[in-house]
């Protein structure tokens, strides 16, 4: 006897699914935002300091959804909390001096510099330091959207150029009405 989830996926034509997520997609982001602007924004502060986000997956009004985009502000003399991710996220460095603990090992890093976090399979260990007593350090830093990454139209452009023949002969058969 077929489960209820058996029979309920049963009744679905997944591929057409692809099609009809992808329409409500393209329909979503008819309207989305092209250039965000850091005015608009508000600053939060959470567990990781102080944080304006860009693109983040909550975020649904851009255009992109594939990188999370931020940035965050350091106080003078100040740190940011540390947390464990995948990695896979690079850091500009727009004002201040300081260094970054990733697994415990200091990267310093001053305006100007690109800092980049490995990916790592177990994850990685990260907290910022703002070395100066008197000036924030501030930087933006980008990683991928892993919620999100490549999105329904599989990063190309997602459409049918030809049918299967046993799908069309499918589609040709009459239904029968009970």
């Amino acid at each position: 006897m077929a489960s209820e989830r058996t029979e309920k996926l049963a009744g679905m034509n997944f591929w057409d699914e692809l099609f009809r997520l992808r329409d409500e997609l393209r329909e979503e982001k008819k309207n989305a935002i092209q250039v965000i602007r850091g005015a608009d924004l508000p600053t939060e502060i959470n567990r990781q300091g102080t944080m304006r986000w860009y693109l983040h997956p909550s975020i649904r009004d851009t255009e992109l959804q594939t990188l999370m985009f931020f940035e965050q502000t350091i106080a003078p003399g100040s740190k940011s909390g540390t947390y464990k991710f995948q990695g896979d996220q690079v850091m500009l460095i727009l004002e201040g001096r300081g260094y970054t603990l990733v697994d415990g090992i200091k990267h310093r890093w001053e305006a100007g510099d690109v800092l980049n976090l490995p990916i790592r399979k177990p994850g990685i260990i990260v907290q910022h330091v703002n070395e100066d007593p008197n000036a924030p350090a501030r930087f933006v830093a980008a990683e991928p959207n892993f919620f999100a990454c490549t999105g329904v139209d599989r990063g190309s452009g997602f459409e049918q150029i030809e049918e299967a023949p046993e799908y069309r002969a499918l589609k040709r058969k009459p239904s029968s009405t009970a």
